[in-house]
């Protein structure tokens, strides 16, 4: 079984992680640029942790045989902050970057004004430099969100196609079907979605245009979800192409549309076998001890 996870923040993750993720059948990620848990004091922060995103994190993944993309956005929580309003002048930098699959998160969490304001911004941008939309949608009035968040999009000329509307549920689903969008859905734990429910949803709407994800963050969540889903969708029935469908070949659809996915086996990289000795980014290594 193949699995490209299309929305997981790895940088919260840690190296087992990404063992178990390989040995479950993920090949590829993406990972999103998103809050950390606590308010950006200046835009130098964002540098580093985009800089991060595109360097160190994606040599840590192919590290344990893992490829990484990452999309890069102003995400809507920090949209509110008025220190972080520049990044919007940094982003172009980034997105010309290889491995830079998409613009995003990008959205809503409060539907502020200053919110308004970002999402149109970045919405520009993806139209500009030909680039997907990964959009998140607010955890409260996610009715009303995502419809707002679908006006947004019909307003920016970008076609529907081209953007994904994440953290969907059994209330948003329809409406986000009808606009030709692409449907995300995080399966948590305990939040949002679980596997059972996304099967539930598949037998209804069926697997065009939908991506699964683990999102997988620093709070309670499992970067394991999209094997449990496919876990899940065969004990329901579904089959192994069904799955491969979902798992596989949606998000490659998706984000092929960047035109710089690498989905090649990362070179070297024998399975159950640590890292080789001597590999190092910037001369740091993700080995410890005397093998470093």
């Amino acid at each position: 079984m193949r699995i490209f996870d299309p929305h997981i923040h790895m940088t919260a993750r840690t190296t087992d992680d990404y063992r178990a993720m390989y040995e479950s059948g993920v090949r590829a990620v993406v990972e999103p640029s998103f809050w950390l848990g606590q308010p950006r004091t200046n835009v130098g922060s964002f540098t580093d942790y985009f800089d991060a995103l595109i360097g160190w994190e994606r040599f840590r993944a192919a590290q344990y045989g893992i490829r990484h993309h990452a999309t890069i956005g102003l995400n809507p929580k920090e949209a509110n902050d008025p220190r972080c309003r520049e990044v919007l002048d940094i982003l172009p930098r980034y997105l010309t970057k290889d491995g830079v699959v998409a613009v995003g998160e990008l959205g809503y969490d409060s539907m502020t004004p200053e919110e308004d304001d970002v999402f149109a911004a970045q919405l520009a941008l993806a139209v500009t430099f030909e680039l997907p939309a990964m959009v998140h949608t607010p955890h409260r009035d996610k009715a009303a969100g995502t419809a707002r968040t679908l006006d947004v999009v019909r307003e920016s000329g970008i076609a529907p196609e081209r953007v994904v509307v994440d953290h969907l549920n059994e209330t948003t689903v329809a409406a986000v079907a009808d606009s030709g969008c692409w449907m995300g859905f995080s399966i948590y734990p305990d939040t949002k979605m679980d596997e059972h429910r996304m099967v539930t949803i598949l037998r209804e709407h069926g697997t065009d245009r939908v991506l699964v994800n683990s999102a997988a963050d620093w709070g309670n969540s499992d970067p394991l979800k999209t094997r449990k889903t496919a876990r899940a969708m065969l004990d329901a029935g579904f089959t192994e192409h069904d799955v491969d469908v979902v798992l596989w070949q949606n998000p490659v659809a998706f984000y092929g549309q960047s035109g710089r996915l690498h989905l090649d086996p990362v070179p070297g990289f024998a399975e159950h076998e640590p890292p080789a000795a001597g590999i190092t980014f910037e001369g740091n290594s993700v080995l410890r001890g005397a093998r470093v």
